[in-house]
């Protein structure tokens, strides 16, 4: 998958060490760690980036839970789960992110 956000192409481009060490880790840590399927993993860090307010990786990870499988349904429901748990306002900013990318 290409970059989504060019802003992180700049950074491989400007720092390729740490770029390779951070996607190692990366790789490491998402498809080594545990028993969770692919697209289980991106659906929870759609949950996670979502919270915080991570609006690029919350795009990102939305892309990449759609190629690993996941349905526009699922990828609502994992939002909805965010209003009884941290609020209605953080679930408008993730859910206006989901709209806005497709």
């Amino acid at each position: 998958m290409e970059d989504i956000h060019e802003i992180f192409t700049r950074f491989k481009e400007d720092f390729p060490q740490v770029h390779a060490k951070h996607e190692a880790l990366g790789k490491e840590i998402h498809e080594k760690s545990g028993p969770l399927p692919e697209k289980s993993r991106w659906l929870i860090k759609i949950a996670i980036s979502g919270t915080s307010g991570q609006e690029r990786a919350l795009e990102t990870h939305i892309q990449k839970a759609r190629t690993a499988g996941a349905t526009e349904e699922e990828i609502k429901h994992v939002l909805l789960l965010l209003i009884t748990t941290v609020g209605f306002p953080v679930f408008m900013r993730a859910y206006s992110v989901l709209k806005n990318t497709g």
